[in-house]
């Protein structure tokens, strides 16, 4: 009967890999149509904020005609859009539209008497035009706050009185400046309007708003806050199903910010705007005063080329510098890293990128793409069912029906959990397996081959005199090298063969977008790992009982207390640099710069500089030194590293494809060079070391 069982169960295997290829053939058609995409938009736009261009003018002398010469200058930059807030009467202010004066100042200023208990805000504005432009506006934005308003007058200006303190009608915010709006799109800006769910929502005055912003070329939308337009109303109102069809209808798509907590509302507005959205990344004033052009013009031209970003928002804000005893701003710096053959402009030409607009990505859905994405599905239960195999002998056949049953009720209970749970297993299976077939290929020409069934196995070729043997003599050097680079070979492809599930399942424009975001990554960083040290522990001695009783038995040392907390504490920060949260020095960045400029894609460094190398050269010096086969476990940190490349959706495939083959090649070329030093080293001790310990002659006995 168990004989019978494991016939079964090695006939069922076979069935298993039979899927596991079937699957990555079904994925690559749903990769083509990712790769179709990710080329549907090439126009770069740069925003600046309009607002901090205020805020810099305020500490010019002339303020009003600083914001015309720097509007020239931006133009003349690569800067093509400006984006406007909601504004208040702080930043009308700012611009020059009105005059603002509580109730104390302007009694001060008519030198009268304050009125008894009255602490209302006035206001002037500063020309007709500016009346006729902002007087509706504000009156309408304090009527829909219960804030009384009447007209003012002071010196034949016109005004209006509004019964609230100064400190509160500065923070109602209102419809972006119309005249602002007005005469940014006559310079020849495009506008990028800033909203927010600040103000309470009104249908036709959004329909009305939206109407205005279409017939000024508006093409996209930022929000403001921590929700989009529509999102507090929109249990009560259904204001959210609103303002996508009113966005719908004029033809104007979202912005998603990168590196930012997503705003309430964004992934539904973005599902009924059928995706039109544009991936944007924020520069930091800090950052847009303190960097090197150069290093701005990198940052940018990484974001377009890694991270699919279509936009960039540039921020600027005024600054004292005691050294230079003056208020100092950026504006010149920003200029210096778009301009020149080193600007960023120049670099998104050698991209094949030109300014504009930002456009969505052509996404589309094909029928044909969920009969694949099934059949991608059920390969990847096989791959997981294959490494629970490997664990546990025998088990092929209900892990596999276990797993089917679980992914159906997981597609039922949430279609995102079962797709991101058949990927991460996937893409955790494929390094593990590929770990434990090379450990197993060296323990073939060095101990050989375990026998599951039966009692025994080959380790007898592993022991002498009862003493388990850590070196393996009778394979020359140059079989070695060949060998290994076979074994490494082999390894990496079985590796591989994890992406086309990543590929195929997370095939969703929301994760391009960055809507929705891969879990489980720090798993996929560290199960790898666990897994190929479990092996290596139990499964590469006389038996996995055998192997736990003798773990069991071991003295726990200081030494191995000290091992310990050194493995924990490099493994906590292998963990903090995993991810788009790791940081990185100053020295490292250079580097990455280095890597970057001499072949156009960085190479991951933990794979190229560390993982693959060791691996090389451990599977070179495994085939002889048993203790060489830690470096396995060093080994699989770069094998699963090519896996997770492709987790990064946002990514596009060709970069991903290009980083992992780099960091193959330069490791293994890297991995030969220590070979050599090894074999260098490995010489000179047997050519050397004889000559200084020579067994001494026996002493003569006593007569």
């Amino acid at each position: 009967m168990r004989q019978n069982w494991h016939q079964w169960n090695r006939k069922a295997v076979a069935v298993l890999s039979v899927l596991i290829i079937i699957g990555i053939i079904a994925a690559i058609p749903v990769g083509a149509e990712r790769w179709k995409v990710e080329r549907s938009s090439k126009q770069v736009e740069l925003v600046f904020d309009y607002r901090d261009l205020l805020q810099v003018a305020a500490y010019k002398n002339h303020p009003q005609q600083y914001v015309r010469d720097e509007l020239v200058k931006m133009k003349a930059a690569g800067i093509g859009s400006m984006a406007v807030y909601e504004t208040t009467l702080q930043e009308l202010k700012w611009s020059g539209r009105i005059s603002l004066y509580s109730s104390a100042t302007l009694s001060d200023l008519q030198g009268k008497p304050l009125k008894q208990d009255e602490n209302y805000t006035y206001l002037l504005f500063n020309s007709k035009p500016d009346e006729d432009a902002l007087r509706p506006v504000i009156e309408d934005t304090f009527k829909q706050w219960g804030i009384a308003t009447a007209p003012w007058s002071f010196k034949g200006n016109n005004g209006l009185a509004i019964e609230t303190p100064v400190e509160d009608a500065m923070l109602k915010t209102m419809q972006p400046d119309p005249a602002a709006v007005q005469m940014l799109h006559d310079a020849g800006f495009r506008i990028v309007p800033r909203l927010s769910d600040r103000i309470p929502y009104n249908a036709e005055e959004v329909d009305k708003l939206m109407a205005s912003y279409e017939a000024l070329g508006v093409t996209r939308i930022l929000f403001d806050g921590n929700a989009v337009k529509g999102f507090a109303d929109n249990a009560e109102k259904k204001t959210l199903t609103h303002f996508a069809e009113t966005l719908n209808k004029h033809g104007i798509g979202i912005s998603t910010i990168e590196n930012s907590k997503p705003q309430q509302g964004l992934g539904t507005l973005a599902y009924l705007t059928h995706y039109n959205v544009a991936r944007l990344y924020s520069l930091p004033d800090k950052d847009a005063a303190g960097m090197k052009p150069l290093d701005i013009a990198d940052r940018f031209q990484l974001a377009v080329k890694d991270r699919s970003i279509r936009m960039f928002y540039i921020n600027a804000a005024p600054a004292s510098n005691a050294a230079k005893s003056s208020i100092t701003d950026p504006m010149d710096n920003i200029y210096k890293s778009l301009e020149g053959k080193d600007g960023f402009l120049a670099k998104l030409d050698k991209l094949g990128y030109e300014t504009g607009p930002a456009l969505p990505f052509d996404y589309e859905s094909p029928s044909w793409l969920k009969p694949l994405k099934a059949l991608v599905a059920l390969g990847a239960v096989a791959f997981i069912a294959m490494l629970i195999q490997v664990f546990l002998p025998g088990v092929a056949i209900p892990v596999f029906l276990i797993g089917l049953i679980g992914s159906a009720g997981l597609y039922v209970l949430s279609k995102s959990i079962f797709e991101q749970g058949l990927a991460l297993g996937a893409a955790i299976s494929a390094p593990t397996l590929a770990m434990v077939w090379a450990i197993r290929r060296v323990r073939t020409h060095t101990v050989g081959n375990r026998r599951p069934i039966g009692a025994t196995d080959g380790n007898a070729a592993a022991r002498a005199d009862g003493q388990l043997r850590w070196i393996f003599p009778g394979i020359t050097a140059g079989r070695r090298l060949l060998m290994a680079v076979a074994i490494l070979a082999t390894t990496s492809v079985i590796s591989l063969c994890g992406i086309p599930f990543v590929v195929g399942l997370l095939n969703n424009i929301t994760y391009k977008l960055v809507l929705e975001q891969f879990r489980g990554v720090s798993l996929l960083h560290l199960a790898p790992i666990a897994l190929t040290a479990l092996y290596l522990l139990l499964y590469t001695g006389d038996s996995v009982i055998g192997n736990i009783r003798k773990l069991l038995k071991m003295q726990i040392t200081v030494l191995w207390v000290a091992v310990a907390a050194v493995v924990g504490v490099l493994g906590l920060y292998y963990l903090s640099r995993t991810g788009n949260e790791g940081s990185a020095s100053s020295i490292e960045l250079t580097f990455r710069n280095f890597l970057e400029t001499t072949f156009g894609v960085r190479p991951r460094t933990k794979e190229f500089l560390l993982s693959h190398p060791l691996f090389f050269a451990g599977l070179f010096l495994a085939l002889r030194y048993r203790a060489a086969w830690v470096l396995f476990i060093v080994g699989s940190i770069g094998q699963l590293s090519m896996v997770d490349t492709f987790a990064h959706i946002h990514t596009p495939l060709a970069i991903s494809i290009i980083r992992d083959l780099l960091g193959l090649v330069l490791g293994a070329l890297i991995g030969l060079v220590l070979i050599g030093v090894w074999q260098v080293l490995e010489g000179a001790w047997k050519l050397w070391v004889p000559r200084f310990f020579k067994a001494k002659p026996a002493p003569k006995s006593a007569a």
